[in-house]
């Protein structure tokens, strides 16, 4: 399925935006509120996966995550690590593998982002919403185009400094 034509210039605008500044730890948290601003998710956070540990970059809002950094083989971004694959979760309460963010998450959708090589995953975006599947065919494909284009910032960045606030 196509991208949204009105994200198309986001994803436009993203890419620059993302080329230009991708080492900086700001520059994800703004990455992360682009998102969410974009498609009106309630919640986005963008984590960095080591060789044993999810840990959050960046998280909209003000409140962070119940979880900033987890065991990368729990929860459903384990589940994504794991599979490299997109998940979307349509009602968290029946999936056992889910890690609570926030009280309120009813459904979610986890997106890999790839080293360049595509032979591991070296970061996560998480999309939150406090309604029950609330994630579409068109989200998947928004949100895994943007993975493409954090890439390069997430998979080549040492920065492991959350900045989830």
């Amino acid at each position: 399925m196509a991208v949204k034509k009105d994200s198309t210039k986001l994803l436009q605008d993203f890419g620059a935006y993302v080329l230009a500044d991708s080492h900086e730890p700001l520059c994800v948290r703004k990455a992360a509120e682009m998102i969410r601003a974009e498609r009106g998710y309630r919640w986005v956070g963008i984590y960095k996966v080591t060789r044993s540990e999810c840990i959050i970059l960046a998280g909209t809002g003000e409140e962070p995550p119940t979880y900033q950094r987890f065991p990368v083989t729990q929860g459903l971004c384990g589940a994504v690590v794991e599979s490299q694959e997109t998940l979307v979760v349509p009602d968290v309460q029946k999936d056992a593998r889910y890690l609570p963010t926030f009280w309120n998450t009813r459904s979610e959708i986890v997106v890999p982002i790839k080293s360049e090589a595509k032979q591991r995953v070296c970061g996560i975006i998480d999309a939150e919403s406090d309604k029950v599947d609330a994630f579409s065919d068109d989200d998947r494909d928004f949100l895994e185009h943007v993975a493409v284009l954090l890439a390069h910032a997430i998979c080549t960045s040492k920065n492991t400094d959350a900045v989830a606030g």
